[in-house]
């Protein structure tokens, strides 16, 4: 198996025991990922979902995983398709969510940009509607 292939091998388990756990628990997340990680999302700490600041640190994606959790439950996260070149993989996707505070549920497309090194993740940056998911919020 290539490092590629590896790769996507990696991260393909990775969503099916999120999605299998109902986003329950990270901690595989957290052994993929590399104690000098970036983590990054499209929202970057908008009103409602502060927990998508930027991350640098395991602890710094530990909380975000807790305050996500915190703040949302999941419904349904599917990975559809996995496109690799050299040490980045791309998961296109979508996911659906429901916000515990007001009951909304939303659903987006998703699409999650993933930097591997040495076989552990050291860049994630997540694209998915963020106005969808701010109306949720409210």
């Amino acid at each position: 198996m290539t490092e590629q292939e590896a790769n996507v091998a990696a991260l393909r388990k990775g969503y099916d025991l999120w999605n299998g756990s109902q986003a329950a628990s990270a901690q595989h997340w957290m052994d993929m990922i590399d104690d000098d990680v970036r983590w990054r999302s499209l929202g970057d700490g908008a009103a409602g979902a502060e927990f998508t600041r930027e991350c640098c640190s395991k602890d710094e994606v530990l909380r975000y995983f807790e305050q996500m959790g915190a703040q949302w439950t999941l419904i349904s996260y599917d990975a559809n398709e996995f496109i690799a070149q050299g040490d980045r993989v791309v998961m296109l996707g979508s996911c659906e969510w429901a916000h515990r505070q007001t009951g909304k549920a939303v659903k987006t497309p998703k699409a999650d940009v993933v930097r591997f090194r040495d076989g552990k993740i050291v860049e994630f940056m997540e694209y998915y509607d963020t106005a969808a998911v701010s109306a949720a919020t409210r």
